[in-house]
Order: structure tokens, then C-alpha cells, then sequence
């Protein structure tokens, strides 16, 4: 084993699973924005019928997860 190797760089899910507060924030940004999209979009009512729904969740998760150690 020679001592040039580079560190392995953490894989999104291990990332994921550190709950460190950078990746999980921009997962709930992530599903606000898919929200309001959802409630935006003229093409599909059950989309907009979830909107509010998803926007909430992506509300609660983002309030959640900034309580995250950094």
C-alpha cells in the first residue's frame, strides 16, 4: 500500500447519512421548489392539488434540519 493514494471522496448517500445540515437544506429547498412549481403549472390538477402539501413538507424538513449540526 503506498502512501500516495488519494482519500476516498464520500459517496451522496453517506453524505446523506452524516445528517450534516448542507446536503439535507438543499434537499428541502430542493422539494419547496418542486412545490411550487406543482402549484404553478397549468397542465395537471392532481399535481397542483399536492402543491400545497409538498411545499409544506419541504417547509417542515427545512426547519427541521437547520437545527443540524454544520
Amino acid at each position: 500500500m503506498s502512501l500516495d493514494q488519494e482519500p476516498e471522496t464520500p459517496s451522496l448517500l453517506n453524505r446523506f447519512l452524516r445528517l450534516r445540515r448542507g446536503p439535507w437544506e438543499n434537499l428541502a429547498t430542493v422539494i419547496i421548489a418542486v412545490g411550487v412549481f406543482m402549484l404553478m403549472q397549468p397542465f395537471a390538477l392532481s399535481l397542483f392539488t399536492y402543491s400545497f402539501v409538498t411545499i409544506l413538507t419541504g417547509t417542515v424538513m427545512f426547519i427541521i434540519v437547520s437545527h443540524f449540526p454544520e
